[in-house]
């Protein structure tokens, strides 16, 4: 067996490993009374809810967010890099376009997203491999 074919199995198998893990885990997480499903499998808890409004699929916006994996590893943080994050909410994952849209200016929701909401087969790093579940805390500051 090459190179090629051992990465390519090695990436099967990781993918096949984080998908039946994120699975167990927003089985378990769901259980947690404070957490709600949306139709599309995004699961979120509300930790602050702002009265301010609502975003829309056009808009862009001023986010702080602090991502992890399911083993509490950090892959993306604007929290630790002290700066929020600007984004146009049809050029994010699914995951976040949705559930952006749930949250009025000035809440923060803890957002459970499965890998179809996500970024699906794709290995984005080290802490985010293939058919990863991702948790996010995510602050929404502004509408641009």
């Amino acid at each position: 067996m090459g190179v090629a074919e051992l990465l390519l199995k090695r990436k099967k198998e990781l993918a096949e490993k984080n998908k039946n893990n994120g699975l167990a885990f927003r089985e378990e997480y769901k259980k947690n009374a404070n957490v709600q499903e949306t139709e599309s499998g995004l699961l979120y808890e509300v930790i602050t809810m702002g009265e301010g409004v609502r975003p829309t699929l056009s808009d862009t916006v001023l986010c702080h967010y602090h991502g992890i994996n399911i083993n509490g590893e950090v892959f993306d943080s604007s929290i630790q890099r002290k700066k929020p994050a600007a984004f146009p909410l049809e050029k994010v994952i699914k995951g976040w376009t949705e559930g952006l849209q749930l949250m009025p200016v000035g809440s923060k929701f803890k957002f459970v997203i499965k890998p179809e909401l996500g970024y699906k087969n794709q290995e984005i790093s080290k802490e985010l491999g293939p058919n990863s579940t991702m948790i996010f805390e995510v602050e929404l500051l502004g509408i641009l």
